[in-house]
């Protein structure tokens, strides 16, 4: 893979992954998973959403590894 290849790849990714963004918000454990950081305080809010992170991770690595190998 050369990296022009690897551009249309990842450019590909990220206009799919904006198209379905706004309907991935809808599902009610997006987000919401145990092991998403989400502390509230009086004047500020912090949410990290490690476990949706690794969960998508987990599910690119398998993706890619699949359509990957010729």
């Amino acid at each position: 893979m050369n990296v022009n290849e690897a551009a249309r790849i990842m450019i590909a990714a990220l206009a799919t992954l904006g198209f379905f963004l706004p309907h991935l918000a809808r599902l009610d454990f997006f987000g919401k998973l145990p092991g998403d950081v989400r502390i509230r305080g009086e004047n500020f809010s912090f949410y990290f959403p490690l476990a949706t992170c690794l969960l998508i991770s987990a599910a690119l690595t398998l993706v890619l590894g699949f359509f990957g190998k010729k």
